[in-house]
């Protein structure tokens, strides 16, 4: 089931937490990928369809630097088919000792229409990350090559990213705070709810920096709290 666009732009407009305490409310507890942290903070949210990268350990004998000549590469060939609008999700196995990717790579994806990148591990050439327009979160960055630590050996099969399980097609998020997922069959809803969470913490952020107390508008156990929301949205049209 593809994205709906009116839920991708839902998405957009909403917090990463806001969307945990939307999927803990449906029993799902364990959606945010665990340190990872975008290299440039500055770019809007990120919103797309896992794609994902399986890495394995390295093996010597059948990961040396002349794997890269086959055009077949499990890591080129994953980069040439990530479809426009998705998020590329790479399980490095929690490990940033060697790089999932690099800026070339990453470069290429952004050139074809992907929605952003995540890895559980590091990315190489992290400066030239931090100013590319392109959502990109990792751990830490990384200098080695990945095939020192990794090798590259499923393309978009369920994997794990930051103790987190990711299936294909999953609604992958990323804010200034991190990364999170959520299941596709209940993306739209989510979004409809979250949308309508964050006008409510919206409302309640104005009015608490006025001196409100929370008690009785946080959750809004007080009659007269959702009175008083409901003339605000009015008034701000949300």
């Amino acid at each position: 089931m593809a994205l709906n666009p009116a839920t991708r732009d839902k998405l957009k407009t909403v917090s990463t937490a806001t969307l945990c305490t939307a999927l803990f409310k449906r029993g799902l507890r364990n959606q945010f990928i665990q340190d990872v942290h975008p290299i440039n903070p500055s770019l809007p949210t990120m919103v797309g369809e896992a794609f994902t990268l399986r890495y394995i350990p390295a093996r010597e004998d059948l990961n040396p630097i002349s794997v890269f000549q086959d055009p077949r590469h499990p890591q080129r060939v994953a980069v040439e088919q990530c479809p426009e609008g998705a998020v590329m999700v790479i399980d490095s196995r929690k490990d940033a000792r060697a790089a999932s990717a690099g800026s070339i790579l990453i470069s290429r994806l952004m050139v074809r229409g992907a929605a952003g990148i995540v890895t559980d591990g590091g990315f190489r050439d992290s400066p030239e990350l931090a100013v590319l327009p392109f959502p990109t979160y990792h751990q830490r960055p990384s200098a080695p090559t990945n095939l020192t630590l990794h090798q590259a050996l499923d393309i978009n099969v369920p994997i794990g990213c930051g103790d987190v399980a990711v299936f294909p097609g999953d609604v992958i998020v990323g804010d200034q705070e991190g990364v999170f997922v959520i299941p596709a069959h209940v993306a739209d809803e989510v979004a409809d709810e979250a949308v309508e969470m964050t006008a409510f913490e919206d409302f309640v952020t104005e009015q608490v920096l006025k001196g409100r107390s929370i008690i009785g508008l946080y959750p809004p156990t007080q009659q007269q709290s959702k009175d008083d929301f409901a003339v605000w949205r009015q008034a701000r049209g949300r």
